[in-house]
């Protein structure tokens, strides 16, 4: 798949506590630019509504602020240790809702082998991941936290991945 030059792609890495996010754009036909990146933490304390709200709030700014042509998040897997599952698959929904209410774009969601796989390993740790987007893009330092595979996702979906779900 083809994807027009100069999008921009926002990549989230959806959950109630830590939402990795990931503004990229492509400038030239191989030629990818990591524009800005970081995470929205939620209070513990606090309610799973009130988190909600303020994860609504945090992407409905980062939506405004980058207007992307694009979206990729992370499809939400869960095996056997399904603890948080519950506060993650709301906060994919308040998510995904935000992305089309805001965009009208139609995210596309992707499995984190397949995007894992598009950089090189589908088992890899999050400190591997961030050292291969650090090659990617040129980066002296990188915070290991879920913004790395915020990073990553939004590169997969740039790059043409797509998981045929949701």
């Amino acid at each position: 798949m083809v994807q027009a030059m100069n999008q921009t792609w926002l990549g989230i890495d959806p959950g109630l506590a830590i939402v990795g996010w990931a503004v990229l754009k492509e400038v030239r036909e191989g030629e990818t630019v990591l524009l800005d990146y970081g995470t929205i933490e939620t209070n513990k304390k606090l309610t799973t509504p009130v988190r909600l709200l303020e994860i609504e709030r945090d992407i409905t700014e980062l939506i405004a602020e980058f207007q992307p042509s694009n979206i990729a998040i992370e499809m939400p897997f869960f095996g056997r240790s399904i603890k948080a599952a519950g506060g993650v698959l709301q906060a994919f929904g308040v998510i995904n809702l935000v992305c089309y209410r805001e965009t009208g774009i139609l995210p596309i969601y992707l499995h984190q082998s397949s995007w894992k796989c598009h950089l090189g390993s589908g088992r890899a740790k999050k400190d591997e991941v961030a050292e291969m987007v650090q090659a990617l893009f040129g980066l002296e330092t990188l915070p290991i936290d879920d913004s790395v595979d915020a990073i990553a996702i939004g590169y997969a979906g740039l790059c043409g991945l797509r998981n045929n779900i949701g």
